[in-house]
């Protein structure tokens, strides 16, 4: 099955979520104390991500454009209503609903380990790779949920859509694409992934409120970038 993979991953994150949910009665002291565990490791993972990159010009451009497109697009906006809208629906009583949703669908879905594994699931069938995602993001999510709520588990859906989709394209693209060429745009995606999931890190430990969201177009434009430079310069 082409899509196992990304199933696997959503299933973890739902029963991490479910897990979390017994712990919502610790102290908010330790929940305090949780989150920023979480936001430290977030933190220590893209910069682990982002420290390897000689394409530091492209990365600034892609980010300041990706940004203007972001803000034009109103991606965070629209991602917190989006949970907003999930929280009238499933979770009437739970304030951080929203934020939940979009800070755990953002640390799932950047990075390049989930991307890498779906294009392995899509070429190969491999899916050992989004099966270790899948562990990771399992408990990853009982401490989320734990910490913000429910809206963790809705971050399952876009997780799936996002990953298959990765896989089906892979699995159709894959002979048109230079093996060089996908090397170099997984570098870029995992370098800009980084910066990003450093800065859901730093939202995470609440030293700052960076409209991570708006950034994403970030990704796709890295990858325009990187393309037109292998084939044209």
């Amino acid at each position: 099955m082409i899509l196992l993979g990304s199933l696997v991953n959503s299933l973890a994150i739902i029963g991490g979520s479910l897990l979390g949910t017994v712990l919502r009665n610790i102290s908010e002291q330790t929940k305090d104390t949780v989150t920023k565990g979480i936001g430290i490791g977030v933190v220590a993972l893209g910069l682990q991500m982002a420290v390897k990159t000689n394409a530091f010009t492209l990365i600034i451009i892609s980010l300041c454009l990706g940004a203007m497109l972001g803000e034009a697009l109103k991606i965070e906006e629209r991602m917190n209503h989006l949970g907003l809208f999930l929280q009238k629906h499933f979770a009437k009583n739970n304030g951080n609903f929203a934020e939940g949703f979009v800070t755990s669908t953002l640390i799932f879905v950047i990075g390049s380990m989930g991307i890498i594994g779906a294009i392995q699931s899509g070429v190969s069938g491999d899916n050992q790779t989004l099966y270790t995602k899948a562990v990771m993001d399992g408990f990853m999510a009982i401490m989320l949920t734990a910490s913000l709520g429910l809206g963790v588990l809705f971050s399952s859906l876009p997780v799936f859509i996002y990953q298959g989709l990765i896989t089906l394209v892979a699995s159709v693209l894959i002979s048109y694409v230079p093996h060089t060429l996908i090397t170099i745009l997984m570098a870029g995606i995992s370098q800009i992934g980084g910066l990003l999931i450093i800065a859901i890190g730093l939202n995470v430990m609440r030293l700052t409120k960076i409209r991570v969201s708006n950034f994403l177009p970030s990704l796709v434009l890295m990858v325009i970038f990187q393309s037109l430079q292998y084939f044209y310069f």
